[in-house]
């Protein structure tokens, strides 16, 4: 018998099997380059100021927890500004390599698209870092916005970007996944972050993105356990593609592999994918074992 989920992914365009194994066009990776260096340029420009050295924000606002959650907030909006832009409606403004990871565990991106945009996702951070440098000793003072660890160490660290991942994962998808709220997906980001900035930064300055992380530790050179915004994302990534695949949450079925302008796939590189190429990794993680594929 055809589930909902089944009568949802029968409606949404399958990507021709001859293109599957393409490449995204270069303007989309461009896009997402763009739009990632503008994420790290202009959102670490604002963690620079708010906690810098001798930066009038610190004399301003002296509370640190405060601080946070304008930075957060003000983080988010330049996330959801770069989401609503041009660069967005090109790419779909994923900015961030475990959203990529996630529409391709949702059977939205192709692999050779997954790695296209998590390497132009990489290149962008780093470029929008070395911008930073021009903040000098300000910026240098914080490591020009590097993501290191609190005193409570490195675990503590990784956990707490696993669980600051997750709610981000499940936030975004829920949204895209409703219909009636999709539109609004973008406006989540401020208020998340905001939340999210303000509780757990102090134990590991609240990455949520591998790529935000990478940029300034090329351009600041501090590596400090670095492992941590990597595995802490993407088991925060896998833990909330694995809660969606629970009974309730399934029929909250994403269309398009686009965080806003939904209506735009010139390339067909959006939609949905042979669900063998998507389901080849993690497949026992996100279907029960004794489940019939689809069910």
């Amino acid at each position: 018998m055809s589930t909902a989920r089944d009568l949802v992914a029968s409606s949404a365009p399958v990507v021709p099997a001859r293109r599957l194994g393409k490449l995204p066009h270069w303007s989309l990776l461009l896009s997402e380059l763009v739009g990632t260096g503008l994420l790290v340029a202009v959102g670490l420009s604002i963690v620079i100021l708010d906690f810098g050295r001798h930066s009038f924000v610190v004399s301003a606002v002296p509370d640190a927890g405060a601080r946070r959650a304008m930075t957060g907030f003000l983080f988010g909006w330049v996330g959801a500004l770069i989401t609503f832009s041009a660069v967005g409606k090109s790419s779909g403004a994923h900015i961030n390599p475990v959203v990529s990871l996630a529409f391709w565990m949702e059977r939205k991106l192709s692999l050779p698209m997954l790695a296209g945009y998590v390497a132009a996702q990489l290149v962008g951070a780093m470029l929008g870092a070395f911008a930073l440098l021009s903040w000098g000793q300000l910026g240098g003072s914080v490591h020009y916005g590097a993501t290191i660890p609190g005193p409570q160490g490195a675990l503590f660290a990784a956990v707490g970007e696993a669980v600051t991942t997750f709610f981000l994962v499940i936030a975004v998808f829920t949204f895209l996944g409703t219909k009636r709220l999709r539109k609004y997906t973008p406006l989540v980001l401020p208020p998340l972050y905001a939340i999210m900035v303000y509780l757990e930064a102090p134990l590991s300055g609240t990455s949520t993105n591998p790529a935000r992380s990478f940029g300034p530790a090329v351009a600041s050179g501090d590596w400090q356990a670095f492992w941590v915004y990597c595995v802490g994302p993407l088991v925060g990534t896998l833990g909330a593609i694995a809660l969606r695949r629970l009974p309730l949450l399934r029929p909250l079925e994403v269309e398009i592999a686009k965080v806003y302008h939904f209506d735009r796939d010139p390339h067909h590189v959006f939609r949905s994918v042979a669900p063998a190429t998507a389901r080849t990794r993690f497949r026992c993680l996100l279907i029960p074992r004794g489940h019939p594929p689809g069910l």
